[in-house]
């Protein structure tokens, strides 16, 4: 197959100061959860996506100097000399496929707590750090010198960057986290020399330090800036029409404009909250500003939507995070002709969550996405089957869909049985949610590429039985047999069932998936903490019923902190009327009331309310597994090899955990049994002789 003229015009080069970019895909920083612990599992990640065609790609975060840290957060370093050939190993791995590689020098300035290094933060202004931890710790004010120092510090990181082989270095100053940004905004500078006041003072440092980088680095590196479109914190904060006429003011001062939302949370809203090319309002008509080329963000992954932002001169460069990693093949399938094979990211942000969480990231649709080096997964590429040729898969839900895509692609004569009439199990229900719809991908691209499959049969509308199994004699078994919401409480606050007189009805999240849905007064508990306690409570309320959300954390879907949407959920929920008690949970329902109490103090108070939903834990449906264990002794007679209980059904978990189950059996099965080995790779920091 060949690419469709229509997308021809996302296949041109674009000059970026003195380096020449071969396409418009533009991989934009973005963390990973690895970077200085992780650098080789980083750098096969970045590797993987020049292969996949993207023409620019960048390393994540880089602190430029030991001054300014965000630990815990785990980025890569950029502080001495010792920190070259980490850097360079990235650059290398990009290089290898004839990729720009970039990397994106950041001054956490009034975001960076050192905690690690225990130097005093420097800013604009002094004033307490603005974490997401609020760390009890202040920043003093930069003094001349330091500003000088700065600008230093900053000439030194690019030409460490150079000897490390980057083509581009991007200076940080957007989502509120680069010391750029607090010297443009007034909101962070309240100086009253010359970088201060004026909107020409307040850009002076950004200036300087585009300037003095370009000079140091000469014709080799192209310099480009990091700018957020809108600070979206009131009259003090920067507004698109000042970052408009800053970009007027100095137009031809970077190498390139890249151009992001507002905070990282607008910037990268979940789908929940954002459409794709959610920003181009904001976006719009800056290029007309400047000749040197724009990118701009959007969780773009419609082919359509990217020629438009191009041909209607919205943007030069179709800038990816997201996308780029539920997909790093994205730009070649598109080359290829071959949309209809393109893995779209579903916004669920679980990717986010491995930063937040100074943990490997993980993707919901990509079970390969930082697992390139430390298992040698390659997104693409799968090793051909085993010894064995035979394997039933009970339960299409995301680890079933996995598995049966990644053994098909092996070469095993799979068949997938599901009791539903429908495949996708879980995501099947779910994508019906409020804001959920395009978590449905999930198994709209296994199911195309399934369909696809000959040696791969389904069969729906089909429950299966331990005598069922046992007689089909497949030589391997996965049972993917998903979770159940529990209606009795049990979770994290009551760990034995709540004490409930039934004066009440209770119903769960699988009740109101299945079409009952309770009116009048509802009381929603959620113990559980991720989305699905706050898209409860939506539905609800969108069905005209009264709702009171109880929950013991301190937040309203408290975990979705990490992937950035914790607070367009309260402000969601709080738009639709419903009332939200924290810091409290319930402990009975008795005789018409739902009781709750302080979790600190133990105050108890009582709700009326026509019915509860337990927005507790769920629990595996692992019932088909044990009859089967029972009966071990029966499964080598009828030509079974093993058995293997897979994703939720042995540990709930979010969906991308469940892929990630599935991919996981499919990659292991008829391979050695490595016993007590590691089963991936990993850094292990060698000690340094004193």
């Amino acid at each position: 197959m060949s690419r469709d003229p229509r997308y021809d015009i996302l296949f041109e080069p674009v000059k970026i100061g003195p380096v020449t970019a071969r396409n418009r895909f533009y991989q934009v920083p973005h963390c990973n959860g690895g970077g200085y612990r992780d650098p080789s599992a980083a750098a096969a990640m970045r590797g993987v996506k020049a292969e996949g065609g993207w023409s620019v790609i960048f390393t994540e975060q880089t602190e430029m100097h030991h001054s300014s840290e965000i630990a815990p957060y785990i980025e890569l370093h950029l502080w001495d000399d010792e920190d070259i050939p980490i850097m360079a190993r990235m650059a290398d791995a990009i290089h290898e496929y004839d990729a720009l590689a970039g990397t994106q020098l950041a001054y956490a300035g009034v975001n960076g707590p050192n905690l690690y290094t225990r130097e005093i933060p420097l800013a604009p202004t002094a004033m307490p750090i603005r974490t997401y931890t609020s760390d009890p710790v202040s920043a003093r004010a930069m003094t001349k010198k330091d500003i000088r120092d700065l600008r230093r510090w900053h000439r030194n990181a690019c030409l460490r960057a150079q000897t490390a082989g980057y083509d581009l270095i991007c200076l940080y100053a957007a989502h509120g986290h680069g010391v750029i940004q607090h010297f443009m905004s007034r909101a962070t500078n309240q100086r009253s020399d010359e970088y201060g006041g004026s909107l020409e003072n307040r850009t002076r440092l950004m200036r300087e330090l585009v300037e003095e980088c370009q000079d140091a680095v000469g014709d080799s590196c192209g310099i480009t800036l990091r700018l957020s479109l809108d600070e979206i914190i009131g009259d003090l904060g920067l507004a698109n029409s000042e970052v408009r006429d800053l970009i007027e003011m100095h137009a031809e001062v970077p190498d390139l404009w890249d151009l992001a939302h507002g905070t990282w949370a607008d910037c990268s809203g979940a789908s929940r909250f954002k459409e794709e090319a959610a920003q181009q309002e904001l976006v719009e008509g800056i290029k007309a500003l400047t000749s040197k080329p724009v990118v701009g963000v959007g969780r773009f992954t419609s082919p359509d939507v990217m020629v438009k932002q191009v041909s209607s001169g919205i943007l030069d460069f179709i800038g990816c995070a997201r996308p780029s990693i539920a997909d790093p093949f994205l730009p070649r399938k598109i080359e290829e002709g071959r949309i209809e094979d393109i893995r779209e990211c579903i916004g669920c942000n679980i990717c986010i969550s491995g930063d937040m969480t100074m943990s490997i990231a993980r993707c919901t649709q990509n079970p390969t996405f930082m697992e390139e080096w430390r298992k040698g997964w390659h997104p693409e590429k799968i090793q051909g089957k085993g010894d064995s040729e035979t394997v039933l898969i009970v339960g299409a839900g995301p680890a079933g869909l996995e598995a049966a895509r990644a053994l098909g692609a092996r070469g095993y004569q799979v068949v997938l049985a599901e009791t539903e009439t429908r495949l996708g199990g879980r995501v099947a229900r779910e994508r019906n949610l409020p804001g959920l719809s395009a978590w449905g991908r999930v198994a709209d691209y296994r199911e195309y590429q399934l369909s696809q499959m000959p040696n791969v049969d389904i069969y729906l509308d089909n429950e299966l039985t331990a005598d069922d199994i046992l007689a089909f004699g497949f030589e391997h078994v996965a049972l993917a047999t998903g979770s159940s919401w529990r209606a009795d409480g049990v979770s994290r606050l009551h760990v034995v069932a709540m004490r409930n007189d039934d004066s009440i009805p209770v119903h769960t999240p699988d009740d109101l998936m299945n079409g009952n849905i309770p009116a009048g007064k509802v009381v929603v508990f959620d113990d559980d903490h991720y989305y699905m306690g706050g898209v409860v409570a939506e539905l609800l309320a969108e069905n005209g019923a009264e709702v009171t959300l109880v929950t013991p954390a301190a937040r309203v879907s408290e975990w979705t902190v990490n992937t950035l949407e914790q607070g367009s959920i309260h402000a969601k929920l709080a738009g639709l009327g419903v009332h939200v008690v924290l810091n409290r949970g319930v402990t009975r329902i008795e005789q018409g009331s739902v009781w709750h109490e302080c979790v600190f103090s133990g105050q108890a108070e009582a709700l009326v309310a026509d019915a509860v939903v337990m927005v507790a834990s769920r629990i595996g449906n692992d019932a088909l597994w044990r009859a089967l264990r029972a009966r071990e002794d029966e499964w080598e007679q009828n030509g079974i090899k093993s058995i293997k209980l897979i994703g939720d059904a042995e540990s709930p978990a979010p969906i991308a955990w469940a892929t990630y189950a599935g991919h996981r059996y499919a990659r292991e099965l008829d391979m050695p049994d490595i016993g007590d080995a590691l089963p991936f790779r990993r850094e292990v920091t060698q000690l340094k002789i004193d």
